[in-house]
């Protein structure tokens, strides 16, 4: 049960460290370390949903359900951005037109893309659970520190741009780490469901993956390439995929 627990809260934690950039940097992030911190964070998500996701996914079920679930997870997200207001973190508007601050459609935006995160680490938590599910609690604990790490830059890009519109750096943190508390709520209530869709296991590691793919996709790795530094941004992609390939061959 304590790895359970731990596994559900580790990637909040990542969040709330990122956040807590707010209090130790200038209110703007300087653009190198955004570009650096977006391409690492593009690479441990992409080695997460191959190695932790849908390799595991091949191996417990047919190639139709890792397919569908794939490109299930892909149209779920890009469903929810069509029809909810949000803000990318470092700008631009997307989905219908709304009277929600920017502060709040910023907060909306990391929610509904951490959900499917968390999502992923109950998924393989629970599958860890049945040993019929061919998953361990060390592959479990590396995806969750994986998708951490990858919160930790998610929460500084989200807290600093909070803090930059003119927001205290109590109010940036919180809106930054709360942002993630959706992660163990989505990993808990998949859990819970486990004797349920432990018989869908190869369909929502692959639906897991897919949303994240499409996180990467969509928002991080476009604004990895724009402007200067993009080269940076590819070398962070790189040390990100690596660090995740090797914590889920060591630890799963």
């Amino acid at each position: 049960m304590e790895a359970i627990l731990t596994g559900l809260f580790i990637p909040f934690a990542g969040t709330a460290l990122g956040s807590a950039f707010v209090f130790f940097m200038r209110k703007e992030m300087p653009v190198l370390v955004q570009k650096i911190l977006l391409g690492f964070a593009s690479g441990v998500m992409v080695a997460a949903s191959v190695w932790s996701l849908l390799i595991p996914g091949m191996e417990m079920g047919g190639i139709g359900s890792v397919t569908t679930g794939l490109l299930g997870g892909f149209a779920f997200l890009l469903a929810i951005d069509q029809l909810t207001p949000h803000l990318h973190p470092m700008g631009g508007e997307e989905g219908p037109k709304s009277h929600l601050s920017k502060t709040a459609m910023l907060a909306l935006a990391v929610t509904i893309h951490n959900f499917p995160e968390g999502m992923a680490v109950g998924v393989a938590l629970a599958g860890a659970l049945h040993a019929d599910a061919g998953m361990s609690v060390a592959g479990a604990l590396a995806l969750s520190l994986g998708i951490a790490i990858q919160n930790v830059p998610e929460g500084a890009i989200i807290s600093m741009p909070l803090r930059a519109a003119g927001n205290s750096r109590w109010k940036s943190f919180w809106v930054g780490a709360l942002s993630g508390i959706v992660e163990p709520i989505g990993g808990a209530l998949v859990i819970l469901l486990a004797s349920f869709v432990t018989p869908m296991m190869p369909f929502l590691l692959a639906f897991a993956a897919g949303a994240m793919l499409y996180v990467v996709v969509e928002e991080l790795v476009p604004e990895a390439s724009q402007g200067e530094h993009s080269n940076i941004a590819t070398i962070g992609f790189a040390l990100g995929f690596a660090l995740m390939m090797v914590l889920d061959v060591v630890m799963g």
